[in-house]
């Protein structure tokens, strides 16, 4: 008998990415969907729906009939309606691409390339609640998850170059706005470019970015053209929340006896998609540049090794020669060895739309539903 899965925050960014890759992966097939809706309750369901009307996705005795529940509606949504429906004694699977539920100890962080054994531990343990991991956490592991697995890591330093879809659709729009209005004010000159000095040019870029009218309602700064190095809300120790969860995020999904420090700077720059992340890791000893390859390599069937030269790097190693594709790119890989052999710097790539939310909780759903 098919499982009864809900789905919760289906047209959002990260609910229409994972809808389509489970159209492409045909998991439909395999359950009984039926979708729910915050605001359009009663409205058509998708064509691939077992039901014909969105359901109301706060409506709790219909939640309770759900075998599997999947929600990308967000954390407010998460917060007004887990505890709820687990105090009903409701005994189904949820699985969430919200932080809220993260590091509490009922969940485990799903990421089954690098914790599968965690996962199905938990299941033996009659875990019930799933949830995918802090984009950026999930990428770095994706991309040096063989060191981590080989034990080699004593600690690493992070630097980030997030997207603007990791803050959401409004986001991308309004990056996209600020560049149209840059262009707008220098449109004339770029036509005639003899005729205005490139200086010319830089000022009224300048002028324009901090003009009042400029498009940062989202931002609550220019993006275009600049990059903003504050990620989410301040914490401890004059960290951001964004750097504090790969630490502790990082832990928990490898389960680890003795925590490995990892610290390090969020930054979200002018790109549309991917995040790109740059390593400096204390390897607990001096292994050959080889056996480092060939540990990262392989590690997972996703992760592609760019060789550390030019063409190859400004070719396969950015934002552009990832996105929408399930490649982790892995390049830049050096030992610092004017620190030490056993310093290595990396550069990472890779889609958080994909990886980084949407697939994981693909995955453990197809878990969920085999068992």
């Amino acid at each position: 008998m098919k499982k009864k899965v809900g789905f919760i925050g289906w047209r959002g960014m990260v609910g229409s990415v994972l809808m389509d890759r489970m159209k492409r992966e045909k998991d439909f097939n395999n359950i009984d969907s039926i979708f729910f809706s915050t605001s359009q309750i009663g409205l058509k369901s998708p064509n691939f729906s077992s039901v014909n009307t969105l359901q109301d996705a706060y409506d709790i005795d219909i939640l309770r009939s759900m075998d599997v529940i999947v929600s990308c509606q967000g954390g407010e949504y998460t917060s007004k309606v887990y505890y709820k429906l687990r105090d009903t004694a409701w005994n189904g699977y949820w699985i969430d691409a919200a932080s809220t539920l993260r590091m509490i100890n009922e969940s485990v962080i799903v990421l089954d390339p690098i914790n599968l054994h965690v996962i199905n531990s938990a299941l033996e343990n009659n875990v019930k609640t799933f949830v995918g991991g802090n984009c950026t956490v999930s990428l770095m592991l994706m991309a040096i998850g063989g060191l981590f697995s080989h034990n080699l890591i004593k600690w690493i330093l992070f630097s980030t170059y997030q997207a603007a879809s990791g803050a959401g659709s409004k986001h991308i729009i309004e990056l996209l706005q600020q560049m149209g209005y840059l262009y707008n004010s220098i449109s004339i000159d770029l036509k005639n470019p003899i005729s205005s000095s490139i200086l010319d040019i830089e000022r009224k870029i300048s002028f324009s970015i901090k003009d009042n009218s400029f498009p940062k309602k989202n931002f609550l700064a220019p993006l275009a053209g600049n990059v903003l190095p504050w990620i989410d809300l301040e914490s401890d120790n004059f960290q951001t929340k964004e750097e504090w969860k790969v630490q502790a995020e990082a832990n928990k999904i490898l389960n680890t006896n003795n925590i490995i420090p990892i610290d390090g700077t969020c930054v979200r720059v002018g790109t549309i998609r991917c995040h790109s992340q740059s390593f400096v890791i204390k390897l607990k000893k001096d292994i050959s540049y080889d056996s480092i390859i060939h540990i990262i390599k392989n590690n997972n069937p996703w992760v592609r090794i760019i060789p550390n030269d030019y063409q190859s790097t400004i070719n396969f190693l950015t934002p552009i020669a990832i996105s929408g594709t399930l490649d982790i790119a892995v390049g830049r890989i050096r030992q610092l060895t004017h620190l030490g052999s056993e310093f290595l710097s990396v550069f990472t790539v890779g889609d958080q739309l994909l990886w980084g939310a949407a697939e994981p909780l693909r995955r453990v759903l197809k878990i969920l539903i085999n068992r």
